[in-house]
């Protein structure tokens, strides 16, 4: 069943009051652990992060978030490898790949937010099969998992190859939005969050990753990306640990509760009016707010569906899901 975004905010308040109640123990017991988390230095991680420092939502768990800012994922992903920060954001194939590797890198999840195909209001097209011969933008390239996905579904559903019978252009985000709405191209798939800006100026949904991932064999809405960190750190440093999770938790819920707080993020978001309240409703069905019991059980049968569509290049060495890839002490929530 599908929760409204007005029942997820419930159900996130009541997770963020017993956060916080569970976090001030943390803060009473002890003194504030420094957790560092390496993020993009534009990319939409910053909006909880800004979000839960504005409130001191991370002291109130017990620790002292220190952002650190990179120009890419790839010097984010190095970084925490290298130990110079703490915790990314990544997603379970990454975390999974490396596990098979031997690495010891776990998977908190952060955003179920996930990429989908838009078209312009008034586009002839209406399903996965009116793209055929059509010319598609694709952010994130060949291997991305949204990409890879929709493909699996057109291929079952309308026996359509996209990739080989669509003139396909790879690019950046922000060049294909804008390519879109230059009327350059028939259909775009984008990041989450450049869709709903796209939405507030006048597209629509055609079909999003998550469709694609329920029609292969998902059960509800899959985590794309999580917090990532390694399970030597996590047991090294418990309090910091749990405390930036519980911290994570609680600001979601203050996002998905409090409009007031999305009009103070307005200038980080860089948006406002309708674009601002389309990247607010997303971001919100994004939440989590399934068990990580069940979000796991549905990311294990995604990975032995992308390991199909997008071989060893995609998921090294291992064709099923690492065991361990999702942090094995999370409880309650997700």
């Amino acid at each position: 069943m599908i929760l409204s975004i007005r029942t997820r905010a419930c159900h996130l308040t009541a997770l963020l009051l017993a956060a916080l109640l569970l976090s001030a123990s943390f803060g009473a017991a002890s003194a504030l652990e420094t957790v560092r988390v390496g993020v993009l230095k534009f990319g939409t991680v910053n909006w909880e992060l800004d979000a839960m420092k504005n409130a001191r939502l991370d002291h109130t768990a017990g620790v002292d978030v220190e952002i650190v800012a990179f120009a890419g994922e790839d010097a984010s992903n190095v970084a925490l490898q290298a130990g110079d920060v703490d915790v990314i954001v990544s997603d379970w194939l990454w975390v999974s790949r490396l596990r098979a590797e031997g690495a010891d890198y776990t998977f908190v999840p952060f955003s179920s937010s996930v990429g989908a195909i838009m078209v312009p209001q008034d586009s002839v097209l209406h399903s996965l099969g009116d793209l055929r011969g059509r010319r598609l933008g694709v952010a994130g390239g060949p291997l991305d998992k949204s990409w890879l996905l929709i493909q699996g579904l057109a291929a079952r559903d309308h026996d359509l190859n996209l990739a080989e019978e669509n003139d396909i252009v790879y690019g950046a985000p922000p060049l294909l939005g804008e390519k879109a709405r230059q009327g350059e191209l028939d259909a775009v798939l984008n990041y989450w969050h450049y869709n709903a800006r796209l939405e507030a100026s006048g597209f629509r949904r055609l079909v999003g990753a998550d469709e694609a991932a329920a029609a292969l064999g998902a059960s509800g809405p899959v985590s794309a990306l999580g917090w990532v960190f390694s399970e030597r750190w996590a047991d090294a440093h418990p309090q910091a640990a749990r405390g930036f999770v519980e911290a994570s938790r609680a600001t979601k819920a203050l996002l998905a509760s409090s409009d007031a707080e999305w009009e103070r993020l307005a200038p980080i978001v860089r948006a406002e009016g309708a674009e601002l309240l389309a990247l607010r409703d997303r971001y919100r069905e994004g939440i989590p707010v399934r068990s990580a019991a069940e979000d796991e059980a549905d990311a294990a049968r995604l990975y032995g569906v992308l390991a199909e569509l997008g071989g060893a290049k995609l998921v090294g060495r291992s064709g099923v899901m690492a065991p361990g890839t999702y942090w094995s002490r999370l409880g309650g929530g997700f």
